[in-house]
């Protein structure tokens, strides 16, 4: 079966269906990973949009029972160059076409990637329809006024976060408050590893749980969309900030820095791989990062109280900061990587380290817990 690509500059190609059938509309981004497609399948930052893997070979490992990072994948279209029909994994319960076509997600592969990846990045991110629909020069001028007129949703953070407050560790000895944006398990795994008692509240909570809930920390998650969007969850957070340390990730990272007086701004292409090199300011120290977001904050905008701490060498957007008076610390990028590299992952051991300094208890490493 066929599969057409429309994109919102007129360009039309055609594939191999190997996944769900219908008819989608999204955000067409790619992904520079060369491993790691079951965690950005189901990475709830992807929310929305068509993912295209620049890697070749997708599928050959098949989809195993461990590397989830949310229980439904959010994204609407999944497009590669070759997908693996006979995955070799002795992990591996299914191959990627059953997974896509049980979650509905549309999969495309045997399209040109490179040429694809490359109008992305002279063109920038752009919407774009995909259907297995036969499509001809009768009902193209229709389908390509369906994709004219597509809206992103404002509150995609609502649909992919958790609708009610729940614990999901009962051990440790940093009780720590989550908000959900969209939160991969990659995150709360490395939290858990490190003795964190997690308490999860949906993205559309208020601050006077958090507050009365005896916490030693705040941590705020990844998620998709536009961090100007989030205006309940703005709200949320500048009810909290200086009445509790905050920690936070990707949009995390980006409603802080709206909440502190900074200003984001959307990139040409963003950043989705996990291969991007990201110094600390700081140390001088560089490590190599998994990355997923389509915003950034503009360094130009930084307030008084905030002072910048890790850049990215391709490109000096800005990845993270801190702000000692209010007891804040945030990255845009993911130290759990998941998939990627773990040079990063020590920023966890620095955040509960300074947890556990804001209420004097002794420091553990991740290693440490893990033996306990």
């Amino acid at each position: 079966m066929l599969v057409t690509l429309i994109l919102e500059d007129g360009t039309i190609l055609k594939g191999k269906s190997f996944g769900a059938q219908g008819t989608q509309i999204g955000e067409i981004v790619f992904n520079t990973s060369m491993a790691g497609y079951q965690e950005i399948l189901t990475d709830p930052s992807y929310a929305n949009q068509i993912i295209v893997m620049t890697y070749p070979e997708i599928g050959n490992y098949g989809l195993n029972d461990d590397d989830f990072e949310a229980e439904n994948p959010r994204c609407k279209g999944f497009i590669v160059k070759n997908s693996c029909e006979n995955e070799s994994h002795y992990k591996s319960r299914q191959n990627i076409s059953t997974y896509l076509k049980t979650h509905n997600i549309i999969g495309i592969e045997g399209l040109d990637t490179r040429f694809l990846t490359k109008k992305i990045r002279e063109k920038g991110v752009m919407n774009c329809l995909i259907t297995t629909e036969n499509i001809d020069e009768h009902n193209v001028s229709e389908k390509i006024a369906a994709l004219n007129s597509y809206k992103t949703n404002k509150d995609i953070v609502l649909e992919v976060s958790c609708k009610k407050a729940c614990q999901i560790n009962q051990n440790g000895d940093i009780n720590l408050a989550l908000i959900d944006y969209g939160c991969k398990k990659g995150i709360t795994d490395s939290l858990i590893q490190r003795g964190c008692k997690i308490t999860v509240f949906p993205a559309d909570t208020d601050a006077e749980p958090i507050l009365k809930g005896n916490f030693d920390a705040l941590f705020l998650s990844n998620g998709p969309g536009d961090p100007a969007d989030c205006t309940l969850e703005i709200a949320t957070l500048n009810n909290l900030i200086g009445k509790i340390p905050v920690f936070g990730i990707c949009l995390g990272y980006q409603l802080l820095s709206i909440v502190l007086g900074a200003k984001t701004y959307k990139l040409k292409y963003g950043h989705r791989g996990a291969n991007h090199p990201v110094v600390n300011l700081l140390t001088k120290k560089v490590m190599m990062t998994s990355q997923n977001h389509g915003y950034a904050v503009d360094t130009t905008t930084l307030t008084k109280i905030m002072d910048a701490t890790y850049k990215n060498l391709n490109d000096d957007t800005l990845e993270g900061f801190k702000s000692d008076s209010l007891k804040i610390e945030a990255v845009q990028f993911h130290p759990e990587a998941n998939p990627g590299p773990t040079d990063a992952a020590v920023i966890f051991d620095d955040w509960t380290a300074k947890m556990r300094e804001y209420k004097k208890l002794p420091v553990r490493k991740a290693e440490e817990m893990a033996r306990l």
